[in-house]
This record gives C-alpha cells, sequence and structure tokens, in this order.
C-alpha cells in the first residue's frame, strides 16, 4: 500500500506540502528511512481486502474482502428471471469456464508446436522420395502426447486449488524449479 503523511497518501514522484508548510520535492522516496521517520512518513500496509489476488483464478473481492472464484466450468446465461439469454444465432450464450478456456489454449498451443514441421508431413504425402526425419515425428507425437495429457489434467482438477496446482513450477528444497507446471510441460523444441 502507501507511503502516508498525517492519513494522507503521498506518491512517488509528486511533490507535497507538510503541516508546517515546508515542501517537500518529488523525491522525497530518495528519503533515508530515518528522514522518512522524522517528517512523519510511514508506510501503511493494505488491509486484506485490498490485498494482491491471481485475476487467472479469480474476479476480485466481496464486500467482506473475501474472494470471488472464477467458475471452473461453463456457464449458461440467464437473465433475472432465470430465462435464457439467447444470442444473435439463437442459441444460448456460455459463458466458458477456467477448464475450457485452459484446454482451448492448450490446443492452441500444440497447433503452434506442430506447425513449423506441418510442410515435413505434408511434402511426405506428395513426394513419395520424402520421409519426415525420425526426430520430427517423435517430438511431434510427444506434443500430442502432452496436449492430452494436459488437457486430462485440467479436466480432472475437481476444484479451484486442484486447477490453480497445474500452474505450480515444481521446486527442489533449494527453491530452484525442477521443471514446468503441468499446465505448461511440452517437450524441448527441436
Amino acid at each position: 500500500m502507501p507511503w502516508k503523511y498525517s492519513g494522507r497518501i503521498l506518491r512517488p514522484g509528486k511533490a507535497w506540502i507538510d503541516n508546517n508548510g515546508n515542501q517537500h520535492p518529488g523525491v522525497w522516496m530518495r528519503y533515508s528511512s530515518s528522514q522518512k521517520s522524522t517528517f512523519g512518513i510511514v508506510w501503511e500496509d493494505p488491509p486484506a481486502s485490498e490485498a494482491a489476488f491471481d485475476n487467472r483464478f479469480y474476479w476480485g473481492r466481496d464486500a467482506d474482502g473475501k474472494l470471488i472464484p472464477r467458475s471452473l466450468t461453463d456457464i449458461d446465461v440467464v437473465d433475472e428471471d432465470g430465462k435464457a439469454v439467447n444470442g444473435p444465432d439463437g442459441n444460448q450464450i456460455v459463458t466458458l469456464g477456467l477448464k475450457s478456456n485452459a484446454i482451448a489454449l492448450v490446443k492452441t498451443q500444440a497447433a503452434g508446436l506442430l506447425a513449423p514441421h506441418d510442410w515435413q508431413v505434408i511434402k511426405a504425402t506428395e513426394v513419395e522420395s520424402y520421409s519426415v526425419p525420425s526426430t520430427v515425428t517423435t517430438y511431434r507425437a510427444a506434443v500430442r502426447t502432452a496436449s492430452n495429457s494436459i488437457g486430462t489434467a485440467i479436466t480432472n482438477a475437481s476444484d479451484l486449488a486442484a486447477f490453480m496446482a497445474l500452474y505450480d513450477v515444481p521446486v527442489d528444497s533449494d527453491g530452484e524449479p525442477t521443471g514446468n507446471a503441468p499446465i505448461n510441460d511440452w517437450p524441448d523444441e527441436i
């Protein structure tokens, strides 16, 4: 949260005037801790209701400061009377949940990893004397396997905590990464 003086928020880079009429320059952030204390500048931690949250998984906070989770599953849009809200095509509008969005992203990532080698597969079907190198076929199979595994992990996430865990990078006892987060566990590119 902010630095404050007499209950008022001080903005970094902005000059301010204290209660004695003394003007402080915009570089007041460079004051030492003792200078800040002498001038009555204090740091105030934010209340829990204003603490940062991961907006990939939460919409925000309610009036009591509790996090409002995003839905894991798709939600059919209804009006205040509970009637289906239809789009221009006449079908009910659906708000995609975290799982549907994550699976769509995985499919897009897999397609992006396969695309640079598509030409070799096409060439092999059109030119009898050409074979796709084994490194390419092995890599493409690994991408498809990873895509399926990641998609299954997303589908099997039973609750928000399990879904969020898919984004956690594994670390060793020293806190050093030991691999990729399950949601991003793709083979190394060739």
